[in-house]
């Protein structure tokens, strides 16, 4: 079946959307109708599972920029453009949720970051400023790459913390990868960052490591101070 059309009404993704609501519908009908149209020899619901088979996951699809998305086979600039739009609006709706509460659980941190670090192909160091309440002020990222000592100095970290004059701090970085397990480095910097928010009167509220969720693994990130490290 070349066309949409050639698909039962009932059985179209938007049809079944609009009956039995978007939860009911798979990854791949909820891509098709963004992608609404296919080519010679492939529908929309058929790109999309072709896309889903290449990229491997949701998630990786994600990951890819809108330029890269442009290119691909039966996209082209606007179809890459709303699949873009898509995705950056489901991960802004899930940090708006989130800036309603205090950050003081690391399954609240996760969904206020998580979606976003997930998206990324590279490693990203990210400072999450508190206030009083432990609700976002702002969040800002120190630097892109592997952490270690020369590159994340404590000292960095809590100077944005005074500079922006609040009393609390998360530390977040991500592991492309998807093992959200900390590495030695990670745990250096953890004991190294506590000592110096000591000294200077902050709370380290956690180290937040976001990973990928995976079969096996309770959860997608690893946070210091659920697991009594901090």
């Amino acid at each position: 079946m070349s066309r949409i059309h050639d698909i039962p009404e009932e059985d179209r993704p938007r049809e079944r959307l609009m009956r039995l609501g978007a939860g009911a519908l798979s990854d791949a009908e909820l891509l098709a109708i963004f992608i609404n149209t296919g080519m010679k020899g492939e529908n929309a619901l058929q790109v999309a599972h072709r896309l889903m088979r290449e990229q491997g996951s949701l998630r990786n699809l994600s990951r890819i920029e809108a330029v890269e998305l442009a290119h691909m086979r039966a996209l082209g600039p606007a179809k890459a453009a709303l699949l873009a739009a898509s995705f950056e609006l489901g991960r802004r709706a899930e940090q708006a949720a989130a800036r309603e509460l205090p950050l003081d659980r690391p399954e609240l941190v996760y969904r206020f970051i998580g979606a976003e670090m997930q998206a990324l192909s590279h490693e990203s160091v990210r400072v999450i400023l508190l206030n009083q309440r432990l609700c976002l002020v702002r969040q800002e990222e120190l630097f892109r790459g592997t952490i270690n000592e020369s590159t994340a100095h404590p000292r960095d970290i809590v100077t944005k913390a005074l500079v922006h004059r609040v009393p609390a701090f998360i530390l977040v970085h991500n592991h492309p990868s998807g093992d959200p397990s900390p590495s030695d480095a990670d745990k250096r910097l953890t004991r190294r960052l506590k000592e110096a928010a000591d000294l200077l009167g902050l709370c380290f509220t956690d180290h937040l490591i976001v990973g990928c969720p995976a079969e096996g693994r309770l959860q997608p990130y690893f946070s210091f101070r659920e697991c009594g490290l901090l």
